[in-house]
């Protein structure tokens, strides 16, 4: 039986919320390449920190690995 894709945030490769990691875990690519989008976004006057943000409350804590 196949486990269903979900998008939560991680608790593996956390650095502030998991929304990064979670995301990154999610689409199969590094974490690095979703936190510079982010970064990007910021700064160049666009919803990064509100997406961020947003993710962060809406998202659901993924699975902890004890």
């Amino acid at each position: 039986m196949s486990q269903e894709k979900r998008l939560t945030r991680s608790q593996r490769d956390k650095k502030i919320g998991g929304v990064c990691a979670g995301l990154a875990e999610y689409l199969g690519i590094d974490a690095t390449i979703i936190r510079l989008i982010f970064v990007v976004l910021l700064f160049t006057g666009g919803p990064g920190l509100i997406l961020y943000l947003a993710l962060w409350l809406i998202l659901p804590q993924g699975p902890s690995y004890s």
